[in-house]
């Protein structure tokens, strides 16, 4: 007798599925080079918490900046799938760069190119997968998507453990064998997948002109607000290898709390966002927000390897929580023909946001210690829980 699960998985998609995949792929190859990469510019290249801190908070900024370009010209041209192709080629092809770095500008210069190639992606796929999936399974395909993509995001790490010891702390070798994942994912998202066709013939029409965002009303922009905050709360997680590296933990194996932390988000993302078509959406943003509140404080006390694992598990749990909620709120409150301009700026928001929190968790790592970057991630999910006291009628409350 099929459990529920078993059949709402069965009622998804395909098209869901491969874009799980191709997630994964790339996420293999891009979490084997970024859960070495703070370790490598720290002891290799000689740099500082906060160099670090500002590369991350650049690059990860400029991946979601992006996203508001390449949202807006997919609704313009009513496909996706060309500019989700061209995102994932860009990022596929920036990773030799690593490999060769010889200092930090042609990492950031390589930072920078990938995030890139990740923005073009990232807003067009979110769409084309609220585009793809029913109504009613929205929360779950996120969170399917999500979880495919998280399971990458542990396999890469743990590759990245099992070739540094293999390979005696060969940081390069690593990388130029991130190359071959990209690859693969590029070609399954080239021939696996079909997109929907443009409803009824709909014409063209420029997606950010004044009489279309006004369509997004206050619900939508109360998302963003919400999502800009919990950015703000939740800063790169580069320090959280650095929180392990701090504590002892031999080189090689600290790629292992990134395994940590998204395997415990690639078990809770799909769990989540299946509830999360049945129950009130604020409820469990105040859930996550509360888990990571926990986790900060928890990687504030003490670096020894158990906490720091304890707190690591705790932000995957959060992770679980809110990643694919906040995607689904974007897709329920948005025009369907203005989703993913409504990604884009979304992703804007939280963008600057990375930013500023990456770089102010660094300053505060170097002037005042680890334990102030985690003190002031609860500071501003604090916030993010006042926010959450206000909400517009069309969010969920039931």
């Amino acid at each position: 007798m099929k459990t529920e699960s078993e059949s709402t998985l069965r009622q998804i998609p395909a098209g869901i599925w491969v874009l799980g995949f191709v997630s994964m792929l790339m996420d293999i190859s891009s979490e084997m080079i970024h859960s070495l990469l703070p370790l490598f510019m720290v002891t290799t290249l000689g740099a500082t918490a906060f160099a670090v801190g500002i590369i991350e908070g650049v690059a990860e900024s400029t991946a979601l900046i992006v996203k508001v370009f390449s949202g807006a010209l997919s609704d313009y041209l009513g496909k996706r799938k060309g500019l989700a192709v061209f995102g994932y080629a860009l990022g596929a092809i920036t990773k030799p760069l690593f490999a060769i770095a010889p200092g930090i500008g042609i990492v950031l210069t390589a930072r920078l190119l990938d995030r890139v190639g990740k923005g073009i992606r990232g807003a067009p796929r979110d769409a084309l997968v609220a585009d793809i999936a029913p109504a009613h399974l929205r929360g779950a395909a996120f969170g399917l998507r999500q979880s495919l993509d998280t399971v990458g995001a542990f396999i890469g790490p743990l590759l990245a453990v099992g070739l540094m010891l293999l390979w005696a702390n060969d940081f390069r070798a690593i990388f130029w064998l991130a190359v071959i994942p990209a690859t693969m994912a590029v070609a399954l998202l080239l021939f696996g997948i079909s997109e929907p066709e443009r409803v009824g013939g709909t014409p063209r029409v420029n997606p950010i002109r004044r009489e279309n965002l006004k369509r997004l009303d206050s619900a939508y922009w109360w998302v963003v607000g919400i999502g800009t905050v919990f950015t703000l709360a939740r800063f790169s997680e580069a320090f959280l290898v650095l929180r392990a590296h701090q504590g002892g933990i031999p080189l090689a194996l600290v790629p292992l709390v990134m395994v940590a932390m998204n395997l415990i988000y690639a078990a809770s993302a799909y769990p989540f966002g299946k509830l999360s078509d049945r129950v009130s959406h604020t409820a469990m943003l105040v859930i996550g927000l509360i888990v990571l509140i926990f986790a900060d404080l928890v990687l504030a006390a003490s670096n020894h390897w158990s906490v720091v694992l304890t707190g690591v598990a705790l932000w995957g749990v959060h992770m679980g929580i809110t990643q694919g909620l906040l995607a689904t709120m974007v897709a329920d409150t948005a025009p369907a023909d203005l989703r993913g301009t409504a990604y884009g700026l979304f992703n804007l928001m939280s963008g600057l946001a990375m930013l500023v929190a990456s770089g102010l968790a660094g300053l505060l790592w170097d002037q005042l210690g680890a334990a102030s970057t985690f003190y002031a991630g609860a500071g501003f999910c604090c916030v993010a829980l006042l926010g959450l006291a206000w909400k517009p009628a069309r969010i969920r409350a039931d």
